[in-house]
């Protein structure tokens, strides 16, 4: 029931109000007493959020209802009103038709494996702790928390040097960012800044081809860089001065070369790119390495040597402020980073980077293929992880193979430090996985 990333599908499929109103009995019959809800600005969410609510208070829970607000701020709200637990109806950067739920702890961080299987049991098994009706939990308004948000993020950081930035909202619940950085002195221009759920400007997701428009206005314009979130604002990425797309691994590496020093460790998943880990060399600082999942970075992230943690999709966590990944925090410390050490291509520049090569392969059955090649690789290579399918170290790059959370492939990922490695890799890499396919024929 749950991905990596909670439950997310097609609305009317995958993701309605009947199991939105499981969900809720299921997160209060686990002993939740006091729940913060909110929602990005897909329509749906409206209905999904009455029947999560309905199914919250049935089993005796209170709410605290946020409305309709970023993700980050959603989470940052359980810490802050004492809540023992936190829901976001979001498919965060999914297309429109998608909508899902997920699941906020006390600290503000993502609910883990267990927690998560503790509601997908409940729900499979239908056991609620069903109230009578002068036991049903209580519905409170919570007002204030954008605010309350909006001022963390000024404390968080420092312009001196206000810069001039393009927001790209993509029609979703990221304005915070824009109103923010105002407020700390920057010359801001929004885009795509109406919410509207439907994502009638571009898709949620932001990408170097979503951003085509942020390119374009940032590149015709004296702006500094341009900022961009996805639909609910957990995810940041960003153009700079030329209107170039900052590639996502040197994003990475910007980040944390910036949050870490000698010692510190930074969390990254599998298939991050060794870019990251040669520039935190560099400073005297290395990565742990964590499976796919904001989930996983946030608990890596609790280690107190840790002093960052991030997915090159854009979700970046900064342990000392907040366990969720916040992409407004994120674009504010990217602006201050760029306006004490910019200008921003210029420090993209100095980020070297390698050639990744990426593929996939349909397969019928992702257990079995994976199992085997676990097997074959363990014959052939010394230097093996299983940590998230399988990552094979090599002298000069490295081999990923991991099965899709959500579709029947299993993906290829490899990176080497020149061209002609990155294909002999990848040639390898195929060559591993085809093998395990066709054992199974």
């Amino acid at each position: 029931m749950f991905g990596t990333s909670g439950i997310r599908g097609p609305v009317g499929d995958d993701v309605t109000a009947d199991l939105a109103l499981a969900v809720g009995r299921a997160v209060a019959s686990e002993g939740y007493e006091r729940v913060v809800v909110g929602r990005d600005a897909r329509e749906s969410g409206t209905i999904l959020a009455e029947a999560l609510i309905a199914g919250v208070r049935e089993c005796g829970t209170d709410v605290l209802e946020v409305g309709v607000a970023p993700t980050p701020t959603i989470a940052r709200a359980v810490p802050w009103t004492d809540a023992d637990a936190g829901v976001v109806i979001t498919a965060s950067h999914n297309p429109a038709p998608d909508n899902g739920i997920k699941l906020w702890t006390a600290s503000g961080k993502a609910f883990g494996p267990d927690q998560r299987e503790a509601v997908a049991t409940r729900v499979e098994r239908e056991a609620y702790d069903l109230k009578p009706w002068n036991e049903q939990g209580a519905l409170e308004s919570l007002d204030g928390v954008l605010a309350h948000h909006a001022s963390e993020l000024t404390d968080a950081v420092s312009i001196d040097d206000p810069l001039s930035v393009v927001v790209d909202v993509g029609n979703g619940t990221g304005g915070i960012t824009a109103r923010v950085l105002a407020a700390l002195g920057c010359d801001v221009v929004t885009l795509n800044g109406q919410q509207d759920g439907s994502f009638p400007g571009r898709a949620s997701e932001p990408t170097r081809e979503t951003l085509a428009g942020l390119s374009s206005l940032v590149e015709s314009t004296d702006a500094d860089l341009g900022i961009a979130h996805d639909g609910d604002a957990d995810r940041m990425m960003a153009v700079d001065e030329t209107g170039a797309f900052v590639p996502k691994d040197v994003l990475f590496a910007l980040f944390a070369r910036e949050a870490a020093g000698d010692g510190d460790v930074v969390a990254a998943p599998v298939g991050t790119s060794m870019t990251v880990d040669d520039t935190l060399a560099k400073v005297g600082a290395s990565v742990t390495r964590t499976p796919v999942g904001d989930v996983f970075v946030a608990e890596a992230a609790k280690r107190p040597d840790v002093v960052f943690g991030g997915e090159p999709s854009g979700a970046w966590i900064w342990p000392t402020e907040t366990l969720c990944p916040d992409g407004p925090l994120a674009a504010c410390k990217l602006v201050e980073l760029a306006a004490e050490r910019g200008p921003l291509s210029t420090l993209v520049t100095g980020i070297e980077t390698y050639p990744i090569r990426r593929t996939s392969l349909e397969v019928e059955d992702k257990a079995a293929v994976m199992d085997r090649v676990r097997e074959h690789v363990h014959e052939r290579y010394d230097d093996v992880e299983t940590l998230d399918g399988v990552s094979i170290t090599v002298d000069d790059g490295w081999m990923l193979v991991r099965a899709s959370g959500t579709q029947p492939i299993v993906r290829v990922t490899v990176e080497a430090r020149t061209e002609s490695r990155a294909e002999e890799l990848a040639a390898d890499a195929v060559a591993i996985l085809e093998h395990a396919i066709e054992a199974g024929t």
